[in-house]
């Protein structure tokens, strides 16, 4: 293999190399997105004939030409890509392809774990897998007694509007679990986000606060660079549903997801549409929480954002509880808030 093959791995500062790829990945209808961290191309008498590349867990962009499928050249892709990341200390992997493939990875050692039809399946390899996730949720939350319900906040950063939601929840519910998003791609980081959560609820007994990791409004179940334009929130939201409701939520007990209202962001709506269509098949029930104001204004974390852009103090106090108020005016707060101020980011 390795003397028909020549593996190289691509400079992606080289424009002339980077457009051979994305030319080469057009064929397959898949996009290259400079934000991954490795790519390697196979070629053969000098011809690209495979690529493939990774970002964080994710092997991406596994493409081989057509004359050479079944040759055993995408299993070669995959191990080289592998070995790199083992190097890198990584141990598990995520592979996106479309449904109709999904058998050629399972053939390799991976095990689909969703798929939002004819979008895209979903498979994982490696130490670490959704079953262990659930694991771990289910010893953090062992305590709690009763019917569950689950609440899925990013909370970038901490509102009045989350916590009004969380409390409602609570007071319907016997048990109530708050999974908050670990995808560092917020300004607020992880960390200071779910520390805001805890604190900001800490006061109601049947409700615990947990990281979603990578199953739940990740990289790794918001494959954007797999779909295109129209058909990408809805593949995003509709792969990551059905993950929660055949993997998560039976294993947890959950039988009820609380949803706010979303007037306005269009990606968090066509995520609410993909709950209200799937989670009653599998017998998960959708509350939809009509949002709070203030002063006549319906609170979110993008007007909090806003009022931080426009240096609104006052606005801001209104709409955020105590404990992210004194947060945002740490000192150690003031980076975040001046990327803030030259964003215009929603999420």
């Amino acid at each position: 293999m390795f003397e028909e093959y020549q593996i190289q791995i691509l400079n992606q500062k080289d424009a002339k190399s980077l457009g051979e790829v994305r030319d080469f990945l057009n064929r397959f209808d898949l996009s290259f997105d400079e934000i991954v961290e490795y790519t390697i191309n196979v070629r053969l008498d000098g011809k690209l004939v495979g690529t493939g590349s990774f970002l964080g867990e994710i092997l991406r962009n596994i493409a081989v030409d057509e004359t050479l499928q079944g040759a055993g050249l995408t299993a070669t892709i995959l191990s080289q890509l592998m070995q790199e990341q083992a190097r890198r200390g990584r141990h598990h992997y995520f592979i996106f392809t479309k449904p109709n493939k999904s058998y050629l990875f399972e053939g390799l050692g991976f095990s689909e774990i969703a798929r939002a039809e004819p979008y895209v399946a979903l498979l994982e390899m490696g130490i670490g897998s959704v079953a262990a996730y659930c694991d771990s949720i289910t010893k953090a939350t062992a305590h709690l007694t009763g019917n569950r319900t689950a609440i899925v906040v990013n909370c970038n950063p901490f509102t009045k509007g989350h916590q009004a939601l969380i409390r409602q929840a609570a007071v319907e519910n016997e048990a109530v679990i708050v999974f908050v998003v670990s995808e560092d791609r917020s300004l607020f980081p992880f960390v200071d986000r779910f520390k805001l959560v805890q604190e900001g609820v800490a006061e109601l007994s049947n409700v615990v606060v947990v990281p979603a990791g990578t199953y739940m409004v990740s990289a790794a179940t918001f494959p954007t660079y797999f779909t295109r334009d129209a058909d990408q929130a809805t593949a995003q939201a509709r792969l990551d549903c059905t993950l929660f409701a055949t993997k998560i939520a039976p294993r947890l007990g959950i039988k009820a997801r609380y949803i706010g209202e979303e007037p306005y962001c269009p990606i968090t709506n066509a995520y609410n549409e993909a709950m209200l269509a799937i989670f009653p098949q599998y017998g998960i029930e959708v509350k939809v929480i009509k949002r709070v104001q203030a002063e006549g204004e319906i609170i979110s974390a993008s007007k909090v954002r806003d009022m931080i852009r426009q240096d609104d103090w006052e606005g801001i106090k209104k709409f955020v509880p105590e404990n992210t108020y004194h947060y945002l005016c740490l000192d150690k707060t003031k980076e975040i808030l001046m990327k803030i101020h030259n964003s215009n980011s929603r999420h």
